[in-house]
């Protein structure tokens, strides 16, 4: 689409053009004969310009209008030299030839253009789409393999759970015998409570592992976001208050959404430990609860030193940990289990500067089914 502005001056160029020729015919004599001969062949800029810049209807017009100017002249200043008049009249008839053929020249090459730039648009959608299916590919590898990893620990995890839990009941059993035995000034003490509670921790660790390996699947039933939230920071609030972090919330209105609240507890419950550990100094814990249209986003940020970018491309594997003491499966369950809930987490991380997680949960699960992915 060409602008006013050049289509107002494109105009104002050929009808300029158009009285400049017209005006050295009819302010010339007829006796400069030669003059007259350069004068009529101008009359094809203008024509040939209305037909580039016009293509058929410009040049059609622009021609038709030069004939319309020019035949007078031939009219009353040349009858008396028929043999000239009669050139003149052939180059009237050429005006009009060379304008349709100037003009149809010109769309022709307007409309091979937009066939070209048409193509060039569909090439570069279908190069986008391509693109896009070859990342959809290498995601959907990615998964398969990711699932393959998960199948192959969830049978490794189920056996070696049955393997060692009875006899750490037994081992724990027997240090309680020990420690319930041993005097309260006695240092062997210290060494049954240590028993005990590394035995408790191995425990916990086999609790993990059996949970990653056997989730409970998505029950068909509704919860409240905020009633979660509202959990979850009160079986934290005590950690909360060791590590000298302040709680800040922002719930939205409350509602319910399709679901298992103990699992989104589960899930967000891991994400708040996390925090509140990443800042064993201190510091602001917010949580937040935001409605969209089809989504509930709940957020979890802290202050802390944030996530590494190295670490934040497999931050959601399992046994991938940034402490010495953590197992590297409270994200990985926590993902399954979101996931599960047809949702989805995204980790914002500064380094430095802290880090946030925000679990993104549809408002109206399409597939209630067992957390698999």
């Amino acid at each position: 689409m060409v602008p006013k502005k050049i289509f107002y001056l494109h105009l104002l160029i050929i009808a300029g053009s158009l009285l400049l020729v017209t005006a050295l015919h009819y302010l010339t004599t007829t006796q400069q004969a030669g003059a007259h001969d350069v004068y009529r062949r101008l009359y094809y800029v203008p024509i040939i310009l209305g037909g580039v810049w016009f293509a058929v209807r410009g040049g059609i017009l622009t021609a038709i209008l030069a004939s319309l100017l020019y035949m007078p002249h031939v009219l009353f200043h040349w009858q008396h030299q028929p043999d000239i008049a009669l050139e003149q009249y052939l180059e009237i008839v050429l005006y009009n030839v060379i304008g349709c053929l100037t003009g149809f020249l010109s769309q022709r090459e307007r409309q091979q253009k937009l066939r070209y730039q048409k193509a060039a648009e569909t090439l570069e959608e279908s190069y986008l789409e391509l693109r896009k299916q070859a990342d959809q590919i290498i995601e959907i590898e990615e998964q398969l393999r990711r699932a393959d990893r998960l199948s192959a620990l969830g049978e490794l995890s189920a056996g070696m759970a049955h393997e060692i839990r009875n006899p750490l009941g037994s081992i724990k059993g027997a240090a309680e015998i020990l420690r319930d035995g041993v005097e309260a000034d006695d240092p062997k003490l210290e060494f049954a409570e240590i028993m005990i509670r590394e035995v408790d921790r191995l425990n916990k660790v086999l609790e993990d592992f059996l949970r990653f390996a056997r989730p409970a699947p998505v029950e068909h039933g509704r919860f409240s976001p905020n009633t979660v939230v509202n959990d979850v920071l009160k079986l934290t609030r005590q950690q909360a208050i060791r590590h000298h972090v302040e709680v800040q919330v922002a719930l939205d209105d409350d509602i319910e959404i399709p679901g298992l609240g103990e699992q989104i507890k589960q899930a967000l419950l891991n994400l708040v430990l996390n925090a509140l550990q990443a800042m064993p100094g201190g510091g602001i814990l917010n949580v937040s609860s935001t409605i969209l249209t089809n989504e509930i986003h709940i957020k979890v940020s802290d202050n802390g030193p944030g996530i590494a970018p190295d670490d934040r491309e497999r931050i959601f594997n399992p046994f991938v940990t940034t402490r010495d003491s953590g197992t590297g499966l409270g994200l990985a369950i926590t993902q399954r289990i979101i996931r599960g809930h047809e949702g989805h987490i995204v980790l914002n991380s500064t380094l430095g500067q802290g880090a946030s997680f925000t679990i993104c949960l549809t408002l109206s699960l399409k597939n209630m089914e067992a957390v698999t992915s």
